[in-house]
């Protein structure tokens, strides 16, 4: 019995110091907080409000509980072992060995320390260079993280979508909301490299093409991401596209400029401008985050013009012929299922990208 002891009190240390590395008590205190927000009926009075924080209720339960749920698990196991019952020793083994399995799981989170990192995503897919092929490969990558999405139980939501006016798409906006969201997702960041036997020319040659992947962590609140209104312009036009309902018929388009950096966001997929207006600042906050970020700037007034995730760094290469492979540039993983890659399977390319960070 001893050494099964000495195991479930290590167990249990481990335990006690990744729930104070991850807070999971301020975690919890703010979902408290949240929960009397929410008890309160005038809360309703601004729908979008309410349900930003009924999800973000959501996430931090999704985040503490399990955390909670081991903790106090492996608390009574040790507690129960301490008593001496020789005839439950095969069955206290078992419970111990799914205490660890547990923990070795949830103990990943650890490698999600960044600033953002228990943040939504928003992110954006663009076609590049490869013409129709480009634009084939941005929805294939589209669907690949939705794929990966619907595995790990993240809900997404489609903020905008350009089409190809053949096939694919020009531009995809998708946010992702679901525990440490960002910390996932932000090794996706940059330009991805597609090589295959093109579809769409009659000779069906090699064709190399490429999309870029912009990952940013969502900001939703005014207060994380402060920006001077004079660093604003704000233009309002009618919104083209495929119209209805009065889509194109009023000026609800909404484009901003952030005009110390250069950075320019158009939304035109809501109905009203006042809405538009709303996801356009949201994913500006969140481009600004990304870039204040990527420059180590200490504040948006320190920012220089530029632009997150430019064209210059290709991250990822996906060969479908002559051979099957998919290796990241950065961390050397790579994967020969490229089809189950292209459906949704990154998450060694996640964690590959998450422990080559530790070493930095």
């Amino acid at each position: 019995m001893q050494p099964l002891i000495k195991r479930v009190t290590q167990l249990r240390d481990a335990i006690d110091v990744a729930y104070g590395q991850l807070a999971i008590d301020d975690r919890s205190n703010k979902a408290v907080r949240l929960e009397e927000d929410l008890a309160r009926p005038e809360i309703w009075n601004n729908p979008t409000d309410a349900q930003e924080k009924s999800r973000q209720l959501a996430a931090l339960h999704s985040m503490v509980e399990p955390w909670r749920t081991l903790r106090a698990q492996t608390a009574d196991i040790v507690e129960l072992m301490e008593l001496g019952d020789d005839s439950l020793l095969k069955e206290f083994d078992g419970q111990v060995n799914a205490l660890e399995k547990e923990f070795s799981e949830r103990k990943k989170e650890l490698l999600f320390n960044g600033e953002y990192d228990d943040h939504n995503v928003i992110l954006r897919l663009s076609a590049g260079v490869g013409g129709l092929d480009a634009q084939d490969f941005a929805e294939m990558l589209e669907r690949m993280y939705l794929r990966w999405a619907e595995k790990q139980g993240i809900e997404t939501r489609q903020i905008e979508r350009s089409s190809g006016d053949e096939a694919g798409l020009k531009t995809s906006v998708i946010e992702f909301v679901g525990p440490y969201a960002y910390g996932r997702l932000r090794s996706e960041n940059g330009v991805h490299r597609l090589v295959r036997l093109s579809p769409f020319n009659s000779d069906n040659l090699r064709q190399t093409s490429f999309a870029l992947v912009e990952v940013l962590p969502q900001i939703d609140t005014p207060d994380e991401v402060k920006i001077e209104d004079k660093d604003l312009k704000i233009d309002v036009y009618r919104a083209g596209g495929h119209g209805g309902q009065s889509v194109n018929t009023t000026d609800s388009a909404v484009r901003i400029t952030h005009v110390p950096t250069g950075i320019v966001v158009a939304i035109q997929n809501e109905r009203s401008q006042l809405q538009n207006k709303e996801t356009a600042m949201k994913i500006l906050r969140s481009k600004l985050a990304a870039l204040r970020m990527e420059q180590h700037a200490e504040s948006i007034s320190d920012l220089q013009a530029g632009e997150s995730a430019n064209w210059g760094s290709q991250i990822r290469n996906y060969v479908l012929h002559p051979y099957t492979l998919v290796k990241d540039t950065r961390t050397k993983h790579e994967d020969r299922d490229a089809s189950g890659v292209l459906d949704g399977k990154i998450d060694g390319f996640i964690e590959a990208y998450l422990e080559s960070q530790i070493g930095e």
